[in-house]
């Protein structure tokens, strides 16, 4: 199941081509933008500056006398030279080899840092910010006109990280023996269907030769390169390769049955649970901090080699770039994941100088003394990078069960109200420190006048208590429920529920832990709540608008082609048209176009309310580490960590 819990994905590169009928150029950035680009490709060769000079490939000392081939026979016929950042972000410098990337984590297995670092795709986008799309994992790509087939060429001479080759096999072995497995993958994604719809037919897939597959839909699917470069924060490669060679044991097709029944037993399972074993063996994105994760085969820059409450990741020996002058990628040796027991210990570290990164972790309240200690700690404080999502939005379910909720949050009037209640510049002092803008989506007006009227036009007067009363003649009651997911939830939503009783409203607050809100969420229990919609930071053809937070039954209808949940009413239909139009645009177009559409009808109907924006994310660095920009999207710097370097 984990397969299906996979979200989106990207990765990284520099120079792209397109090629237009017979003849190849370099494209401007405006070409770039053309909404029927047939084929991208990368430069592979030095920058124009060497071009005379023989590109020698350049390994780290850090595997002389480890028995090793050659650093050419370890990387591609044409590496990828690194892009992970935009050009107008980062002014790259040529870094040095050495040293060792010091994390920490409160999850025995998790560490965020770790993760993004780590994530590679198919293609990417740099910084992770949807301007252009570039290959990465594979050489090239290429978009049909009608934007229903997509051809990718795999890197030759590309190997696993235990120097396995990477073939046409672990394509197919991905795509035909797990993505189309009925047991290993019981639901198929939607983001794999036409559309990106759960109704859509799904992909279809089909290898051409050694390095070439072709995905195909049976409608225009323009938004595939944004979920296969920026959407889900890092879905990664393993939807399309895997590693066969390694797998193939753990796989009832291939396995010799005697000797994968007796690996199922000493594994724990029950006789012939053979796909929680391969689950359990079958390392993806998000888990490559699991003990499993040794020795298992990886494209990554790092890879596990002890587990413990000190995790070491050692660089991998056949990572698949390098830089313009030829030096193979990443410059840094090693990341030390360490295990804390709180937030309170990771700032301590962070004081003391012993954590060489955090974004996860660095939070706004404590930027002052960030700032204070940076000289003592040698570390910098980062504060114009932006968080990736929506800083905190507030979401009603307008599908809940009772009858009266129902009459009164489905009523436009209401949800006016409430967004006028919306003290947003209180908001962006109080909870985000002023570090975030006003949400200018739905507008920025605080008129409690006003919003007092329209529920005073709906009929919610007051009783002698003072709270307003719903179509049932009693106290309309808001239970707001949220879960600390981020820092900043508690002091968001106590803020919020100030704010709304000032219209009367009688709103009760409480904080859950997160099971016990992913609970009550799945099942349609939650009446108003918190949380953040990454869509609405990044609205080309970005499929997350958070439908299952403001209308859970109405998205179940949606996602399920009409065969569960509630259907929608047309004002929600046109809204998931919108939706499903945008997904159909070719990437250029969509960044063109659907941004407007979606904003207006945000604006119009308030299906969640979006308080503010362009919230900044402070990341605390090593002092010496270089190319890390102080710009852009926080979390797109980790998708560029094989690029930082030490500057001693």
């Amino acid at each position: 199941m984990k397969r299906i819990l996979c979200l989106v994905v990207a990765v990284m590169l520099l120079f792209s081509f397109v090629l237009v009928g017979c003849g190849t150029k370099t494209p401007t950035s405006s070409e770039t933008q053309k909404p029927q680009v047939t084929k991208a490709a990368e430069a592979t060769t030095a920058p124009a500056e060497n071009a005379n000079k023989p590109l020698v490939l350049k390994d780290s000392p850090y595997f002389q006398g480890k028995g090793l081939p050659p650093v050419a026979n370890r990387m591609p016929k044409e590496p990828k030279i690194t892009n992970e950042m935009p050009t107008d972000e980062l002014k790259y410098q040529t870094g040095k080899y050495g040293g060792t990337l010091r994390t920490v984590r409160t999850d025995i297995n998790w560490d965020a840092d770790v993760f993004l670092v780590n994530e590679e795709s198919l293609i990417n986008s740099p910084g992770r910010e949807g301007k252009e799309i570039t290959p990465n994992i594979v050489k090239s790509y290429e978009v049909s006109t009608d934007q229903k087939e997509f051809t990718f060429v795999l890197r030759d001479g590309m190997k696993w990280s235990d120097g396995q080759p990477v073939t046409m096999e672990d394509v197919k072995f991905a795509v035909n023996d797990v993505l189309m497995n009925k047991e290993l993958t019981p639901t198929f994604p939607a983001w794999l269907c036409a559309a990106g719809k759960a109704a859509g037919n799904p992909m279809t897939f089909e290898a051409i030769d050694n390095l070439t597959f072709k995905i195909k839909f049976d409608q225009p699917y323009g938004g595939f390169l944004i979920q296969l470069s920026v959407n889900g924060n890092g879905r990664g490669y393993a939807d399309f390769i895997k590693p066969a060679h390694y797998l193939k044991k753990y796989h009832k097709t291939y396995a010799n049955a005697a000797e994968l029944e007796k690996a199922i037993v000493d594994a724990k399972f029950k006789s012939g649970e053979w796909v929680n074993l391969f689950n359990k063996m079958d390392i993806i994105y998000y888990e490559v901090n699991n003990p499993e994760a040794i020795g298992f085969p990886q494209l990554t820059p790092w890879i596990l080699t002890k587990n413990g409450d000190v995790k070491i990741l050692e660089r991998n020996p056949y990572y698949f770039k390098m830089d313009s002058e030829g030096q193979q990628l990443p410059y840094i040796d090693q990341i030390q994941s360490t295990l804390v027991q709180n937030l309170e210990m990771v700032t301590m570290k962070i004081l003391a100088g012993e954590v060489d990164h955090s974004y996860e972790w660095a939070v706004m309240s404590k930027i002052a003394l960030y700032k204070e200690n940076e000289a003592k700690g040698g570390f910098k404080t980062y504060i114009n990078t932006k968080l990736h999502r929506t800083g905190t939005d507030i979401f009603l379910n307008m599908t809940y069960k009772d009858a009266n909720w129902r009459k009164v949050v489905q009523d436009i009037r209401f949800r006016q109200a409430l967004n006028l209640a919306l003290n947003k510049q209180e908001i962006a002092d109080t909870v985000y420190y002023g570090y975030a803008k006003l949400g200018q989506i739905q507008g920025t007006e605080f008129n409690l006048a006003a919003a007092n009227k329209l529920l005073d036009e709906m009929g919610m007067t007051k009783g002698t208590d003072g709270f307003r009363k719903g179509p049932d003649g009693k106290k309309f009651t808001i239970p707001f429920e949220y879960a600390p997911h981020m820092t900043e939830f508690t002091a968001m939503a106590q803020l919020v529920a100030e704010q709304w009783k000032m219209l009367g409203l009688d709103v009760q607050l409480k904080q859950i832990d997160t099971a016990l809100w992913g609970t009550r969420s799945a099942a349609n229990e939650l009446q108003c709540t918190l949380l953040w919609s990454s869509g609405l930071v990044m609205e080309w053809n970005f499929a997350d608008w958070s439908n299952n937070l403001w209308g859970p039954l109405w998205n179940t209808w949606y996602t399920s082609n009409g065969k569960q949940g509630e259907k929608p009413p047309q004002d929600v239909l046109d809204f998931y048209k919108l939706a499903d139009d945008l997904q159909q645009l070719s990437f250029a177009d969509a960044k063109q176009k659907g941004p407007a559409d979606i904003r207006a009808n945000l604006k119009k109907n308030l299906w969640l309310f979006m308080p503010t924006q362009d919230i900044i994310q402070p990341v605390c660095v090593n002092a010496k580490i270089r190319n890390f920009a102080d710009a852009g999207l926080a979390y797109g710097q980790n998708f560029a960590g094989e690029q930082w370097w030490f500057d001693k």
